[in-house]
């Protein structure tokens, strides 16, 4: 996966941190969360805020 594949990294969010609610998650803590999929495999530079942003809200309307 790369930062590109929001909705994937939404699903995998989803299904591996139901727990977690995505509208209180902090954007250190979200980034985190990414590069620890096992199947992500991008450069940790190419992240920035509208990424973080498009994932949190692709996660949220997973959970909802």
């Amino acid at each position: 996966m790369k930062w590109t594949d929001t909705q994937r990294i939404a699903e995998e969010l989803y299904d591996t941190h139901g727990d977690i609610d995505p509208k209180t998650i902090r954007f250190t803590r979200l980034r985190e969360l990414i590069l620890a999929l096992p199947d992500f495999d991008d450069d940790p530079a190419h992240c920035g805020e509208r990424i973080l942003e498009a994932v949190q809200q692709a996660w949220i309307e997973e959970a909802e």
